[in-house]
């Protein structure tokens, strides 16, 4: 049995020091108490008040709690058992959240993957941690996990279910929804405050995800600070947007039903469809990132009159806001901005509420904990003048003291006095709020999303010819960072772009970790000590974008039509939209829509994804893709249609066609 195989959770844990963990609790920081134990109280306070939407589906604290009841007996009766763990890879959706609540109770570990990765992420992760169990969505957005989910069975030796929430399941997989069917308490006991509650991902710099272990005494101190900084309570309304796997997004969302407020589930970051949900359900705080907030802004000063007089607060994580734009949240949406800085593997900072607006538009805030502590070092180690930037190192009672089986990168990462270095350049200021400046670690910060540039060379360097490469950030208005990567090759060899987007799509990589632009150079730039000088290749490109210079891009048109059937009639609409593409993959389209598009050598597969707003909190999205022969490209296709409130309302089908121009 593939059971016999796995190792007890506690193998692979870094636990905090006798002499600390005493300190934290008699100090009132860890109170010995099971996450579920804190759920359980507050829904027998709170059993007819809504807890949870998820677009028409309102759960109450009696139910949601009766469905993770119901759920946590049966994954028992299916032979899960205590310390089993299961990789959950679902949207924002009232499924996830039963699910972690079910795991808490039973005391299985949740392994919360990104809705966006692929089989090469989860089937590392199902290894790294002997994962019994599988949670996925049957598709999303045209993606099929299903699919998916075999080749990680196959490849990842203990995993033994998968659990897929649906419409239409596969034959061997278990239907998630009618194991969440309403059941009375499952009546085992409740897992030890000590224990691992579930595991969360780091975006390492060395290719897959380092996991995190999360303890319940920990994140149950983390879910307090996120409530007392947040100011929650039973009036809360949270829009959920951001991917609830993201520590940012799912401490906010328990934190809330901590508090007995109300979680909305948002499937959606496009501002007609965000703002629609805060005018309909009153929502009062949510969560973004910054290439989130711009399109809100943008959205709300074109004209946008959705009723946003219930929105009292706006959290802003992931990367820094840009100061000019973080001005514009007051005035702009009405509400407050409260800035932060954080990491899954623990320490969080954030502004005040009452916080004067030149420290919430200009700093990441102060630690939420009095307990966390915060050094500040040159690259000797020694501490620098306040005011004066340099490596960030941390520790405290929701901060890890080592990545889960993985005795290298601790090595790296932590001190032997338990210091984490997060690789963060960072300024303290005499205020005691901290600025973030930068970052040591080799990272590229894509829209919020952490990309090892590592991982992406050495994907670059499996392309036939490619003898070196080295990957970027590249700024962008939108996304503050995108992946450009420098390519090196054998003499009369010619790489593209979709050379490396083949290579990684055949591997299975999630898409937000593709590179934007390929730089094919003679020789690369190195140090005095002969490394690869990425500070020069972040001059180079910088350069390149200021002096105008693009790749080719394609020109087109794209045809939508809709047939409308009734007993009546059949009518047949039919609109064509010209488009144009640059050389970082974005779409223009003659009525606005924005999207991506990546292309290159005859041959080549070109993918068209777009998510845009329509009026009235109505939206479009999908996907195309073709081939590129003869320096043409067409495709057909098909466009969703959705109300504001998410829900799908019709399917259109779709042409494209284009010309290759040299830029």
């Amino acid at each position: 049995m593939a059971s016999a195989l796995i190792q007890p959770s506690s193998a692979g844990f870094t636990p905090w020091p006798d002499d600390i963990v005493a300190r934290y609790v008699d100090e009132g920081y860890w109170e010995g108490r099971p996450l579920a134990e804190y759920f359980a109280a507050v829904a027998s306070g709170r059993p007819d008040e809504t807890a949870l939407v998820d677009g028409d589906i309102r759960l109450t604290y009696r139910e949601l709690m009766a469905r993770a009841e119901g759920l946590a007996g049966r994954l028992r009766s299916l032979g899960l058992r205590v310390d089993d763990r299961v990789v959950v890879q679902l949207p924002n959706c009232w499924e996830l959240v039963v699910v972690l609540l079910a795991c808490f109770r039973s005391g299985l570990l949740p392994v919360l993957a990104l809705p966006a990765h692929r089989a090469h992420e989860i089937v590392g992760i199902g290894r790294r941690v002997e994962a019994r169990a599988l949670v996925v969505a049957a598709d999303t957005r045209g993606f099929d996990h299903q699919e998916m989910a075999r080749r990680v069975v196959s490849e990842a030796p203990t995993i033994e279910y998968v659990l897929v929430a649906g419409d239409e399941i596969e034959d061997g997989n278990h239907d998630l929804r009618a194991l969440s069917a309403a059941a009375g308490d499952p009546g085992s006991e409740l897992p030890d405050s000590r224990a691992i509650a579930l595991f969360l991902l780091s975006g390492g710099t060395t290719g897959q995800p380092k996991l995190i272990a999360r303890t319940h005494d920990d994140f149950a101190y983390y879910l307090r600070l996120c409530r007392e900084s947040g100011r929650f309570g039973p009036d809360t309304v949270n829009l959920a947007v951001l991917p609830m796997s993201h520590n940012f997004q799912l401490g906010g969302v328990l934190a809330t039903l901590l508090a007995g407020g109300r979680v909305v589930c948002g499937s959606f970051t496009a501002a007609a469809a965000a703002f629609a949900a805060i005018e309909r359900e009153r929502v009062t705080i949510t969560a973004a990132v910054p290439t989130i907030v711009t399109r809100w802004l943008e959205h709300r000063e074109a004209g946008s009159r959705a009723d946003l007089g219930s929105l009292r607060v706006l959290m802003v994580g992931g990367a820094p806001l840009a100061e000019p734009v973080a001005v514009r949240v007051g005035r702009t949406l009405g509400c407050t901005l409260q800035h932060g800085y954080g990491m899954a593997e623990g320490l969080v900072c954030a502004t005040s509420l009452d916080d004067p607006e030149d420290v919430r538009v200009a700093t990441q805030g102060r630690p939420m904990s009095p307990a966390d502590e915060l050094a500040v070092v040159d690259e000797n180690g020694d501490p620098v003048p306040v005011g004066t930037p340099g490596s960030l190192l941390t520790r405290g009672p929701y901060t890890l003291r080592g990545y889960y089986r993985a005795e290298e990168d601790n090595a790296r990462a932590f001190t032997a006095d338990g210091w984490y270095r997060t690789g963060d350049i960072v300024r303290l200021r005499p205020d005691g709020n901290l600025v973030v400046e930068g970052r040591e670690k080799d990272l590229i910060n894509r829209g919020g999303e952490k990309i090892s540039a590592e991982e992406v060379e050495d994907f670059a360097q499996r392309v036939d010819g490619v003898t070196m490469a080295a990957a970027v950030a590249m700024p962008d208005p939108e996304l503050g960072e995108r992946v450009c990567v420098y390519v090196v090759c054998r003499p009369g060899i010619a790489v593209s772009l979709v050379d490396v987007l083949a290579v990684m799509n055949r591997a299975e990589v999630a898409p937000f970790k593709l590179p934007d632009r390929v730089i094919q150079v003679d020789t690369l730039p190195v140090t005095n000590i002969g490394k690869i000088d990425k500070r020069a290749l972040r001059a180079d490109i910088a350069r390149r974008l200021s002096a105008g210079e693009t790749a080719d891009s394609l020109v087109g048109k794209w045809s939508v039509t809709a047939i409308e059937e009734s007993p009546e009639r059949k009518v047949t609409r039919h609109a064509v939209f010209t488009f144009t593409a640059d050389g970082k993959g974005v779409v223009n389209t003659s009525t606005g829509f924005t999207g991506s598009l990546t292309w290159g050598q005859d041959g080549d597969v070109v993918r068209f994804e777009f998510d845009h707003d329509l009026l009235r909190g109505w939206g479009v999205r999908g996907f195309q893709q073709g081939v590129l022969a003869d320096g043409l490209f067409t495709s057909s296709g098909q466009v969703d249609v959705f109300a504001a409130k998410g829900n799908k309302v019709q399917t259109f089908q779709t042409e494209m066609s284009a010309v290759r121009q040299a830029g």
